[in-house]
């Protein structure tokens, strides 16, 4: 999975959105930021009604907050809600993991496509890439065990912790390399013949990012 496309051939609140989703992901709007109306509509080249409906559905994913008259407070990350991701993805995850047992020969294949994309984006020093690359690796194993509610609400997870975590791959020395190596450790874990293996690496993998979300505060 990539980020949203914010091209031409879509709604004016569509565009809307999609641009101020990219720029709260990727913290050009960083958390704490207030912004107006005339701002994004000037920046996507819309009015303010699609505007405002961009900020409605931004504020039902909990991204922003909206104060009539005055804009949209880009949501500051706080330490609850980086426990609460943790803790709502392990479930999820965990859960994905075990369903995909029986059929990890169909998945091995994707996964591995996804780790050779964060190897290039990493060794070209695209930020963007690998992290969408990294999403697509955990999205692959959720929408694999077959539940289309489950993975609807990993992707808006995902979204949260992508917030989170772009720092983390910026400010902390090595996290990049240490993910690679995890995503491999599952990989390796499919092509054994113990599901244990496979899914104390998924825990594994999640247990490390809590520890790297919890050093950047």
């Amino acid at each position: 999975m990539t980020y949203p496309s914010t091209g031409t051939g879509l709604s004016a609140a569509e565009r809307a959105y999609r641009h101020l989703k990219r720029a709260v992901l990727e913290q050009v709007y960083p958390g704490g930021q207030l912004v107006s109306e005339g701002e994004i509509a000037e920046a996507t080249g819309v009015s303010r009604t699609p505007v405002r409906e961009a900020l409605l559905r931004l504020e039902s994913e909990g991204l922003v907050k909206l104060y009539p008259k005055r804009g949209a407070l880009i949501r500051p990350v706080s330490a609850r809600e980086t426990a609460d991701v943790i803790e709502a993805r392990r479930l999820v995850e965990l859960h994905a993991a075990e369903r995909v047992w029986p059929r990890r020969a169909a998945l091995r294949g994707e996964l591995a496509d996804r780790l050779d994309e964060m190897r290039r984006a990493h060794a070209a020093g695209d930020l963007t890439a690998l992290m969408a690359a990294d999403r697509a690796f955990h999205a692959a194993v959720v929408e694999a065990a077959g539940n289309e509610i489950l993975a609807e609400l990993y992707h808006r997870l995902r979204d949260r912790q992508l917030r989170m975590g772009e720092a983390g791959f910026r400010l902390s020395p090595g996290w990049a390399e240490v993910a690679l190596a995890e995503h491999a450790a599952q990989l390796a874990a499919l092509d054994g013949d113990d599901p244990t293996v496979w899914r104390d690496a998924v825990a594994g993998h999640i247990d490390s990012a809590a520890a790297m979300l919890g050093t950047l505060r």
